[in-house]
């Protein structure tokens, strides 16, 4: 049995995230470090351009789409609102905005694939 695309992508999601999520926490302990640089991992959707999520061709007049090379989850610095004296660029108001939205979405996520699964149990069922 083929696994399912949908389920995948909700993995390399959930590790995306999981990703982002550690890159907030470093920044917030380090919000009085002097010097430190705030950092931020690449969005999902550049992520998302480098998948390889192939089409199923049921029919011969399918359109096959060129296969797209995998990408891994990279940190890069961010611009922050402000830098204070000491060099530091960490703004807590903009981490936890930014802790606020992973949560959001792997709220999200979660629901999703919630429902997916529950459909196919009951298609299963039937």
């Amino acid at each position: 049995m083929e696994t399912l695309a949908l389920f995948s992508l909700a993995s390399q999601r959930a590790s995306w995230l999981s990703t982002r999520q550690a890159t907030i926490a470093s920044n917030v302990a380090n919000a009085n470090t002097p010097g430190y640089r705030a950092q931020d991992v690449t969005p999902f959707s550049s992520v998302l351009s480098h998948l390889q999520l192939p089409m199923a061709a049921t029919a011969p007049g399918h359109i096959k789409p060129d296969a797209l090379a995998g990408s891994k989850s990279r940190v890069k610095p961010t611009e922050s609102w402000d830098v204070v004296y000491s060099g530091n660029s960490v703004n807590l108001e903009q981490e936890m905005l930014k802790a606020g939205e992973v949560n959001s979405a792997h709220a999200l996520d979660v629901g999703v694939v919630r429902s997916f699964h529950q459909m196919l149990m009951n298609a299963v069922k039937a």
